[in-house]
């Protein structure tokens, strides 16, 4: 392949501001770096509070993770239909000040006495809906706040807080559970989505024209839900990232459903050393979103797409590899190289979303992805407890590292191979997608 000049030679890029300067976007990505802190903390603080303090049963447990996911099953679709056709700031402050209020719930109801499983579970379905709604209008709103060459840069300082909140998160939650207790913990969950709602009430962007959808309006409701899949199924390079997200969610989700049995099981390894691992995880997405900017300059922001899912494989194969002891932490080094790669090409994936779909129709777009990526996260999760039972937890394992890898083909055998740029607008979308 013919080598292209490096962006950097493009000298009427240099004077482009850069996110930095953008008040609108600083406020969103403080914001959103408390609220994915206080997820995180919750991550840890809901099961303790379900085992400790009600005495739940492993499969009652186990229940609050698919209440946690079932709402992006059930109503994505709808979510984009609402995020299309209402401000999407104001909905993201009320999902903000509804979930803080679900939290606060938790402590109070304990304080009480009146806290139980059902109260909970109830708690939890409900927070999911509003974080569907949330996420819908998050991925959404962003291309109102920056320029279209800022997008890249933006979504990876993003999932740089989403990284972070990983590395430090489940820390302070455990020492915040040690001090308050699992059920007051939960004060800090609900100062988070305050402190979210407050940087989002700050921001200042113009909302979407509305004259576009009123034609849109008097359509079939069914037509309008489903409009988004029907986009995705046009556009040659949507529908293989989808692909592409989809079979990857799938393995990660089916290896991620046994990686602590492993570790502990076969591995041998210490609580401790369970957390040392996912520690380095996180470490590799940090550093990779820190430098997602110069690398997508450098390789192309279309390009690295299907280049970050192809490159980091081989090191997926260390999980399976590792072995007692510090061998262990092998299996840190390839949850690594997958935390880089996710961080790579979900920027550029979402980047390449957010510019080549209409405005007016980005949040149907973004919940049919959600709705069908994350749809996957069970089916996998059951797989990869399937597979363990009957082949063994290391065979198992192979197939998901090898599962995951191949998740590469989709993007690698599509248009995005002999493109090293994404569109610089949504008018040449039409165009770029025929490449």
């Amino acid at each position: 392949m013919t080598q292209e000049p490096v962006i950097e030679d493009r000298p009427e890029q240099a004077d482009r501001p850069t996110v930095w300067r953008s008040r609108n976007f600083l406020l969103l990505w403080s914001g959103q770096t408390a609220a994915e802190l206080g997820s995180r903390i919750s991550s840890v603080a809901v099961p303790l509070l379900a085992a400790e303090t009600l005495d739940a049963s492993i499969f009652q447990i186990s229940l609050l993770t698919t209440l946690a996911w079932l709402p992006y099953l059930l109503i994505s679709l709808p979510a984009g239909l609402i995020a299309d056709r209402v401000d999407q700031r104001k909905l993201m402050i009320a999902c903000d000040l509804g979930r803080m209020a679900l939290m606060l719930s938790l402590p109070l109801a304990s304080i009480a006495g009146v806290l139980s499983l059902g109260f909970l579970y109830t708690v939890i379905l409900l927070s999911g809906t509003l974080t569907v709604l949330f996420n819908v209008a998050y991925r959404s709103m962003l291309p109102r706040l920056l320029e279209e060459h800022q997008l890249v840069d933006g979504n990876a300082k993003l999932t740089m807080s989403q990284d972070a909140g990983e590395l430090v998160g489940p820390s302070i939650g455990g020492v915040l559970i040690g001090v308050l207790g699992a059920a007051k913990t939960f004060f800090t969950n609900g100062l988070a989505y305050l402190i979210s709602a407050v940087t989002l009430w700050l921001i200042r962007a113009e909302p979407v024209e509305r004259a576009a959808r009123t034609a849109e309006e008097r359509r079939p409701l069914r037509t309008e839900l489903t409009e988004g899949i029907s986009f995705i199924s046009r556009h040659p390079i949507l529908r293989s990232l989808l692909l592409c997200s989809t079979t990857s969610n799938f393995f990660v989700m089916a290896s991620g459903s046994i990686e602590v049995t492993f570790m502990v099981r076969e591995l041998e390894a210490s609580p401790w050393l369970v957390g040392v691992v996912f520690s380095i995880s996180a470490i590799g997405g940090l550093v990779i979103g820190a430098m997602t900017k110069r690398i997508s300059d450098r390789v192309g922001s279309a390009r690295i797409i299907w280049v970050a899912m192809v490159a980091p494989g081989p090191l997926y194969l260390c999980m399976p590899l590792a072995q007692p002891g510090w061998g262990v932490l092998l299996y840190g080094i390839g949850l690594a190289a997958f935390s880089a790669n996710i961080v790579l090409y979900s920027v550029a994936a979402t980047s390449y979303r957010q510019r080549v779909t209409p405005a007016h129709m980005l949040g149907r777009v973004n919940a049919s992805v959600m709705w069908i990526c994350y749809g996957a996260i069970p089916l996998g999760a059951l797989t990869g407890g399937a597979l363990a039972s009957a082949l063994g937890l290391r065979t198992a394992l192979w197939i998901c590292v090898l599962g995951t890898w191949s998740a590469a083909l989709w993007v690698f055998f599509s248009p995005l191979r002999k493109m090293r740029d994404l569109p610089e607008s949504r008018a040449a979308a039409p165009e770029t997608a025929a490449v």
